[in-house]
């Protein structure tokens, strides 16, 4: 996920000026990428969406400086169906965005309802082509029980998005069991992303000149997970499921190192939890992500869903370099590429099918 600085010297595809480029249509009957997929059906799992009727209220009570957010935070809803429909995605499932610190439970509900509200919205004017997820706060466990019970259980939800951590204390930690069995109960999808890792100094760079999205967020993923596989997250609360972005971070390429020396943990992870863990996680392909064949080794190819991380990552990045990577990577199948692109989120969460 770029940050500010970062963001605005790429390129974002699908906005008004690159249209001519987009719509040259070559001399042969050669179909180009872009053609290609945009005749596809895709379900987008990892599509990002700052509500303007948030990042407006957060202003208002001084809760974010508007020069702070990324750029692609105020891109507007047009811009995001133009670059769906030139990446032939159907439909996309918003990830929210609402970064602020709250100074009370009370405020802070207030902002997930506000970002609930914009999302029923977008739903609304565009059929068909958007769902959403609730966001959690899990530092906050009183909110977080409030919005699943108003996001899944009255709004039409197709799951949660929590980070990986919340103040150093990740995923798989005891401490957030009572949402958990909530969540459980409701057999929810709980969809996570991942942030700075903790103990810097908000929104600075851990390493001077390597942006925090490049390695430290791959970091923060897998520590989440391997904290879940530790925990046995999955096997108390078997009826959720639990996806990873961006393939995993370094979970698929450490499985073996977990394996062997997952024993000097407290409490040691037997070798036999990381085999049972890893294909029962899902993984979407925001990246672009590297090559498959390492993630095949430990996980079914109908665990893989497909992401664009957008417009965190714009859509140069998508069309140009994460679209045909995926397409051409060896590891799949051209019947596991479908599944990737639209069958396995539409067997996970059947919701989408009718949004």
């Amino acid at each position: 996920m770029p940050d500010a600085s970062q963001t605005s010297r790429l390129s974002l595809l699908g906005t008004p000026e690159e249209e001519p480029r987009l719509s040259l249509v070559r001399e042969d009957s050669t179909p180009t990428p872009v053609e290609r997929h945009a005749a596809q059906s895709k379900i987008d799992m990892h599509h990002h969406f700052c509500a303007p009727e948030w990042r407006e209220w957060a202003e208002r009570h001084e809760l974010i400086k508007p020069q702070q957010l990324p750029p692609w935070a105020r891109l507007d809803l047009e811009t995001s169906v133009r670059f769906m429909d030139r990446a032939g995605i159907s439909t996309a499932v918003l990830k929210p965005m609402l970064p602020a610190r709250y100074r009370s439970s009370a405020q802070l509900r207030e902002a997930i309802n506000i970002t609930l509200q914009s999302m029923i919205e977008v739903a609304a004017s565009h059929p068909g082509r958007f769902a959403f997820y609730v966001p959690l706060f899990l530092d906050d466990l009183d909110a977080s029980s409030w919005a699943v019970r108003r996001g899944l259980g009255q709004l039409g939800a197709v799951g949660v998005n929590v980070t990986a951590n919340h103040g150093g204390v990740y995923l798989g930690d005891p401490s957030y069991d009572r949402v958990f069995h909530e969540l459980d109960e409701l057999s929810a999808v709980v969809d996570t992303h991942p942030h700075n890792l903790p103990g810097g100094p908000p929104g600075a760079a851990t390493v001077p000149g390597i942006p925090n999205f490049l390695c430290d967020f791959l970091l923060d993923t897998t520590r989440a997970a391997v904290n879940m596989i530790s925990k046995r997250t999955l096997d108390r609360f078997p009826n959720i499921s639990v996806i990873l972005p961006h393939a995993g971070g370094f979970l698929p390429y450490i499985a073996p190192r977990i394996e062997a020396l997952g024993r000097f943990c407290d409490p040691p992870i037997d070798p036999a939890a990381v085999r049972d863990h890893l294909p029962r996680f899902y993984y979407d392909t925001a990246g672009p992500m590297a090559a498959a064949a390492t993630l095949l080794t430990h996980v079914p190819a109908d665990h893989v869903l497909f992401g664009t991380d957008w417009p965190a990552a714009p859509a140069d990045t998508v069309m140009e370099l994460a679209l045909p990577a995926l397409d051409r990577d060896p590891a799949f199948t051209a019947e596991q590429l479908q599944g990737i692109y639209h069958d396995n989120a539409l067997r996970l969460i059947p919701q989408l099918a009718t949004v």
